[in-house]
């Protein structure tokens, strides 16, 4: 019979109750030391390990905690910091933030500080990573001991671990050239400073390296295969005693199957949940002498595992002689820590989830299956699975057909754009160059407090109300105060942009502690999208409609979109993706309609998520791009062409969607452009994008305040992409979670720059 181990990839860095988010805005703040935040981040890392030691994993990784971003921690074990942050010796905690925050570590200066890297998403998931910028005189050196000192670190508690880190390829895939330059033409400089890290590793006793190569899951051209090759020929022959294990995940290995199977290496991880394509052959001309790490559990998605189905997948695989290991598919990054605190949610429906903690012991349960010591667990998930399949929780015949015969309605049109923009500039009478903000302002201490007393039903309905008419009220009025053009209600009542939104729907359900980090302390909770969508209630209305009250500026309501609803929940896998979305924008449809009928002029349903969605291999990105674009334009469907729609897309590369983003019709887009330095503008350009568009003048996700130079700089860089009359001035992003002094100080400064871009043009003409 055969042994199988446990390998993991990756295990979740927040803590089980945001610790690390905690002690980072500490830290940050100068409420703790560096040293306090370091032994607050050991004793994590401590109880991770231990975790994972006694759910019995096998591999258990090391170098998978980080301060902020995995692919940050590479920039500076590579040594490659950008020379605007004056880094010369090891890369401290000062630089390490400056770079992903754009300020020192406790810099108490808002206007301080340096741009912070660009940011954007991590393959296809909701995590953000830090880009590397290079150029061809970048060099490389080892400049950060991060991954030799926790590997230490866990070998003095005992517990031999896997480090991990980013193989070559992927990171120059992940990097930028700020010169023209072909990044990939630095992995001669970059090879031997991974040699040198791998030679250290094994100094210190390494018996497994992991090296994460998800690009395999992508379409590869025959130079990108090559340098693969190329980079594992030189890289095995700097150890001798340590094995390296290549992960690929995300997706299948599909066209390069022949290229990551002839890898010289000791070990391959493979993704069996995403990647199931001709699993059967998957193995067939691979080495008997590899360890294959099998991702049989979904590191991505939190329902229980089906165990008939995964044997079925491991059984194909038996006939090897290759040592096996059961895996989640990816590393538990991207899942909630542990169900344990869940006693919220009702049993029936938590007998269905699986987290992080969970997943690793559905790992163990199958590793006894297979033994042939798990009948009973074997039985008992089948009867639950079965069980599930019947429950009419999860079925609404009314949203069924509703949604079928929606079927076409996403193409009722407006009038073209050229003619309704005529309407809206007649009845809304806006400035050029109109200014206006994403959504959310900042949430303090005391309104989080207020939320909490009244879940907790300390103070009742009318009390909150109050609370939140109040906040909205100040919101407003500070609007108003620095003179933007069209104004927000602020988002005061919303913990979230889509967890508010699945508390107004049906078939949602929501945890107490699903946390899963976005970026840096930034964390969301996901809701839990179990059963057919459909609106309950009202959802927005109330509010938008009292900030309209309190201002004669047009004010917009904001609505989350149905692929960013779909995209940033947990989602059921009962249903097609396309068919759940479709659900979901027939209910924001429902909302737009009547925003528009309390007269609300316009309407922003943002989707920063369409792009996050779109599929790793070029074969499937029709389809989705289809029905993605169909859904937001049905959730708009019905509306006068009076009535302005907006929409926001944060940190996206815009250049393979632009024709999905065209055919989306909003009259005007916002999308994050400070981080890039406006270079995301140039295929508008290319593509002559005919309608509105507001590119993000300043990064909301650092803390800096930028003067109202560098923004009036900003403006007039804009105009050398688009006419004048199609842009519109705002933040990159939402402001909820800035403090509310940086935010009216960047505001300010945004205001007065338009206000100082527009006189410049009015004396030129």
């Amino acid at each position: 019979m055969k042994d199988y181990k446990i390998n993991n990839l990756g295990f979740p860095r927040i803590g089980a109750d945001r610790e690390l988010k905690k002690a980072l805005e500490l830290f940050w703040s100068g409420s703790i030391t560096e040293i306090e935040l370091k032994s607050k981040s050991a004793l994590l890392r401590e109880q991770h390990w231990v975790i994972q030691q006694e759910a019995g994993v096998d591999l258990i990784p090391s170098n998978d905690f980080s301060y902020y971003d995995q692919v940050l921690d590479m920039i500076c074990l590579l040594g490659c910091v950008p020379e605007r942050f004056k880094e010369a010796g090891p890369v401290g905690l000062d630089t390490y933030f400056e770079m992903a925050r754009g300020q020192h570590c406790c810099g108490s200066d808002l206007s301080e500080g340096t741009r912070a890297l660009e940011m954007t998403k991590w393959f296809d998931s909701n995590y953000h990573y830090l880009v590397p910028e290079l150029n061809e005189t970048t060099e490389f050196s080892i400049r950060s001991t991060k991954i030799f000192d926790e590997y230490q670190e866990a070998l003095d508690l005992g517990i031999k671990t896997k480090p991990v880190l980013i193989g070559p390829v992927t990171f120059l895939f992940l990097s930028k050239s700020f010169d023209g330059s072909d990044r990939f033409s630095l992995l001669e400089k970059l090879l031997p400073v991974y040699g040198e890290i791998l030679q250290r590793l094994e100094q210190k006793g390494a018996e497994w390296i992991q090296l994460d190569e998800p690009i395999f899951s992508m379409d590869l051209d025959e130079n990108t295969k090559r340098l693969l090759k190329k980079s594992y020929e030189y890289l095995s022959t700097q150890v001798s005693q340590t094995k390296l294990l290549v992960a690929n995940y995300f997706g299948d290995l599909d066209s390069n199957l022949e290229e990551f199977v002839s890898l010289p290496v000791d070990g391959l991880h493979v993704d069996l949940v995403r990647g199931v394509k001709d699993v059967s052959t998957f193995f067939k001309s691979v080495d008997d002498t590899k360890l294959i790490s099998l991702g049989v559990v979904n590191g991505r998605n939190i329902w229980k595992n089906n165990y008939t189905d995964t044997l079925e997948i491991i059984d194909q695989f038996k006939h090897l002689k290759n040592q096996l290991c059961l895996s989640p598919s990816c590393s538990l990054l991207h899942s909630p820590y542990s169900l344990r605190p869940e006693d919220d949610l009702d049993e029936e429906l938590k007998s269905w989830l699986a987290f992080s903690e969970e997943k690793l012991q559905e790992l163990q349960d199958l590793k006894l299956i297979l033994s042939g010591k798990g009948n009973a667990l074997l039985i008992a998930n089948r009867e639950l699975h079965e069980s599930k399949k019947q429950n009419e929780r999860l079925f609404n015949k009314q949203v069924r057909i509703a949604s079928e015969e929606s079927r076409g309605e996403e193409f009722l049109t407006r009038s073209p754009f050229k003619e309704r923009i005529i309407q809206q500039n007649k009845s809304l009478k806006l400035p050029l160059l109109p200014t206006t903000t994403i959504g959310s302002f900042p949430q303090d201490k005391e309104l989080r407090r207020q939320r909490a007393l009244f879940k907790k039903g300390i103070i009742n309905h009318e009390q909150y109300d109050s609370f939140i008419a109040g906040q909205i009220a100040k919101d407003v009025a500070l609007q108003e105060k620095i003179g933007l053009d069209v104004l927000v209600h602020g988002e005061a009542e919303r913990n979230d942009m889509v967890e508010y939104f699945g508390e107004k729907l049906e078939g949602f359900a929501f945890s107490k502690k699903a946390w899963v980090q976005s970026y840096g302390s930034r964390c969301v909770k996901p809701p839990i999208l179990f059963g057919d969508v459909s609106r309950k209630v009202a959802m927005t209305v109330q509010w938008t409609q009292y900030a309209a009250s309190l201002t004669t500026k047009p004010m917009k309501g904001m609505l989350t979109g149905p692929v960013t609803i779909l995209q940033w929940s947990f989602v059921r896998e009962d249903l097609s993706r396309e068919e759940v979305t479709r659900q979901i924008a027939l209910a924001i449809r429902e909302e737009t309609i009547d925003l528009e009928h309390a007269g609300i002029p316009i309407i922003q349903i943002d989707e920063p998520a369409i792009r996050e969605g779109l599929p790793l291999r070029d074969q499937q990105k029709a389809l989705y791009l289809k029905w993605a674009v169909d859904a937001f334009r049905l959730s708009a469907a019905g509306v006068q062409s009076s009535t302005q729609i907006h929409t926001h897309m944060c940190y996206s590369d815009f250049n393979e969607i632009m024709d999905s983003v065209g055919r989306m019709d909003a009259d005007v887009i916002s999308i994050e452009a400070s981080r890039s330095d406006m270079e995301l503008l140039e295929v508008f350009k290319e593509q002559c994008y005919p309608n509105e568009i507001g590119p993000g003048v300043y990064d909301i996700h650092s803390p800096r305040v930028p003067s109202v130079e560098e923004i009036s700089l900003k403006i007039k860089s804009i105009l050398d992409y688009v006419a004048i009359e199609q842009v519109w001035i705002n933040p990159d992003c939402g402001l909820k979670t800035r403090g509310l002094v940086e935010v009216e100080a960047a505001l300010q400064n945004m205001q007065l720059a338009t206000e100082s871009v527009r006189a410049g043009l009015l004396q030129l003409a």
